[in-house]
């Protein structure tokens, strides 16, 4: 019986083009499975588009000193352009300045409105001064108060994931005059996440313990735990949707509340244009809704929306959101600012129709569990030794061979032995395995157990070595060829989801008419019949040469020294600005200490701090401090340094710290210590 599926990928914000990054967080593996549930003949809806109201999008426009709307009509179509180049197979990709989002958006925000659903508060939010605006989240840079990053943003911190608000950052800034913000009194609407925790609780931790990923599970149960609270879902900016009720001029609604309905408007707008019903497939229960998404975004896509859409009360909630972690680039974080990342583009133009080679490699190092890291080493073997050597391999003598002996026509089998019954069983067990890696979500295995295949095929023609056997035993290398290219069109077929571009070509080089997923399990001795002819051969792929890898390599290195090139730039023409005055009684109460640290170690789960035991020479004290990446603990046991003895003690990662090592940051972020060596200066002397 067919099952209808709705299956959304994050939609991807319109600042700037696709990287590989996107592509193996979200996209091919969300591609894969709505590919495959075709194959299952089940009704799919593959549903995306861009969102356009981010505030990424104004601090794109301000910085390249054009419009919002001129920045989101240029990657709109950049963007949209690379997934198709790519083969994501969308049913429909939208963007969220359409009408149709939004008249959706703002009939949902009315409807939540109308039944009370929506605390209105005014309260106090951080303020440019020099700007003479508010700032929405991605405005406001700060030090995370969790972890200690001190890049995290004003609603999240990308680095220990957790959900914040702007005025919770320490040490704030205003990303677009880089001033410190004030507090100023506006009014608000929020929704009372706290409401939904019951619900929350028990729909997820009680119902998808067991079939969402951990990543995912653990994420959720850490917000739960720490119990939600209400959340603004209105900001003061000049970009976005209105919101929809009287009292709220110059407000627009919150991007997070906004975008996901991008997930509906989308949806309406695709039935619209195919003259079906979109309610099924957000309001029936019999409908499996699957979110792919990065792990960035699991709290809007596993909380937030959620909550709406119960709020809301018609429609049902994500059967399973099976988030990715991050992809690095050659031992590096991507970064856009930065440049180091590899755009779908540049891709394709020193690639040429090698799409299937970057959507194996990004699925054979799926960032399913963990981060991993992408180099363009691994890109070239894995083409060579792999996609070349094995699958390529296969195809190529089967259909070179069918030409060579039978003018490309499928010859008749006559009788199988075991080595042959066990091999056509064999397609079938590894259609069952992929099937079953599959709905569970894994799709770097299943992509193992297609290149199974192509070995089952390789092994079997390697042992049958049937161009040694057609001189003596013609009869029994029919049977042997005719197996064969059984084995090659249940690749054709099961390779679709994974490799589109090679499924596509494999099946005009066999001739192939339409095979349904379920033929390879029911069906595997008569995929091809006797007497059909295949088509022209072709190679599937190519190897890629050491120049070609050699350049992509030498890019990254250009790209690494111009980044240090304009890092020291800037530490030589900008000076931070002096900063507000203070009294000489504001200094005076500062109790500045020369110390020794005595013991170092890394805090786990943290990237960038270490725990100190410092002697202040009034005290032995517990300082955390954000140096782990400027110093390993043991070379600094025995430093003398400077602390700050008498700042509030705060609790980072768990652990309290006492106090503050003074430090100089140089322009690659690397910090040195102000040092206080010198004879005769002992710890607990004052610095006055």
């Amino acid at each position: 019986m067919s099952k209808r599926y709705t299956i959304t990928a994050a939609l991807p914000y319109t600042n700037g083009p696709i990287h590989i990054g996107h592509l193996a967080g979200v996209y091919v593996p969300a591609d894969i499975f709505a590919r495959y549930q075709r194959l299952k003949n089940n009704d799919v809806a593959f549903i995306c588009g861009s969102d356009e109201h981010g505030v990424a999008i104004s601090i794109k426009a301000k910085k390249e000193g054009t419009t919002p709307q001129a920045i989101i009509d240029k990657y709109h179509a950049i963007i949209k352009q690379s997934f198709a180049d790519f083969g994501i197979s969308f049913d429909n990709y939208s963007r969220t300045s359409a009408p149709i989002h939004h008249q959706t958006a703002s009939d949902f925000f009315k409807k939540l409105y109308e039944q009370g659903d929506f605390i209105e508060e005014i309260s106090e939010q951080l303020y440019d001064e020099e700007a003479h605006q508010f700032l929405a989240d991605r405005f406001v840079i700060g030090t995370c108060p969790k972890c200690g990053n001190p890049e995290a943003y004003g609603d999240q911190c990308e680095r220990c994931g957790s959900s914040l608000n702007a005025t919770d950052l320490i040490d704030p800034k205003s990303s677009i005059t880089g001033s410190k913000p004030t507090l100023k009194a506006t009014k608000h609407w929020f929704l009372p996440l706290n409401r939904y925790q019951e619900f929350l609780e028990k729909w997820i931790l009680e119902g998808h313990k067991s079939d969402w990923k951990p990543n995912v599970y653990g994420q959720v149960k850490s917000w739960l735990d720490d119990e939600l609270k209400p959340r603004a879902v209105t900001r003061d900016l000049d970009w976005g949707i209105p919101v929809p009720v009287e009292g709220a001029e110059g407000k627009v609604l919150y991007v997070w509340f906004d975008a996901p309905i991008g997930y509906i408007s989308s949806t309406k707008e695709w039935a619209e244009r195919e003259g079906k019903d979109w309610r099924p497939y957000w309001q029936d229960s019999d409908t499996q809704l699957v979110h792919f998404i990065g792990k960035d975004n699991i709290v809007f896509h596993c909380i937030i929306f959620p909550a709406m859409l119960k709020a809301e009360g018609s429609f049902i909630l994500p059967a399973n959101v099976p988030a990715n972690e991050f992809l690095n680039l050659e031992g590096n974080k991507l970064s856009t600012s930065k440049n180091w990342a590899v755009w779908l583009h540049e891709y394709l133009q020193d690639f040429p129709n090698q799409q299937d080679v970057l959507r194996y490699v990004l699925t054979a190092n799926a960032p399913e569990t963990k981060d991993n890291d992408f180099t363009w080493k691994d890109f070239q073997a894995r083409n060579n030794n792999e996609l070349v050597a094995i699958f390529g391999n296969f195809i190529n003598r089967v259909a070179v061979l069918t030409q060579k002996y039978y003018e490309g026509v499928v010859p008749q089998a006559d009788t199988y032995n075991n080595v042959d019954n066990e091999t056509l069983r064999q397609i079938t067990e590894l259609t069952d395995k992929i099937e079953q890696s599959l709905e569970r979500y894994r799709f770097r295995e299943a992509q193992q157990e297609l290149m199974n295949m192509a070995r089952l095929g390789n092994k079997y023609l390697a042992d049958e070595e049937p161009w040694k056997l057609i001189k003596t035993d013609p009869e029994r290398v029919k049977t042997v060829m005719y197996i064969a290219l059984q084995i090659a069109t249940a690749l054709a077929v099961a390779s679709e989801p994974f490799l589109p571009f090679t499924s596509e070509k494999l099946k005009r080089m066999l001739q192939l008419g339409t095979i349904t997923w379920e033929s390879l399990k029911t069906n595997a001795t008569e995929l091809l019949k006797a007497g059909h002819r295949i088509g022209v051969v072709e190679l599937l792929f190519e190897k890629i040469e050491d120049a070609a890898i050699e350049k992509q390599l030498q890019r990254l290195e250009n790209t690494k020294l111009a980044n240090k090139q304009e890092a020291q730039a800037n530490a030589e023409t900008e000076v931070a600005p002096q900063k507000e005055l203070i009294s000489y009684d504001d200094f005076a109460k500062m109790d500045i200490r020369i110390g020794t640290i005595l013991e170092a170690e890394k805090m786990p789960k943290a990237d960038k701090l270490l725990v100190l035991k410092v002697d202040t020479g009034i005290d032995k004290r517990t300082i955390v401090s954000g140096i782990a990446q400027s110093f390993a603990p043991e070379e600094i046991i025995g430093k003398k340094v400077t602390v700050l003895v008498n700042l509030a003690p705060r609790k980072l990662r768990g652990v309290e710290s006492q106090g503050m090592i003074l430090m100089v940051e140089n322009s690659e972020g690397k910090y040195t210590f102000i040092n206080p060596d010198a004879d005769g200066i002992t710890n607990g002397t004052e610095v006055k």
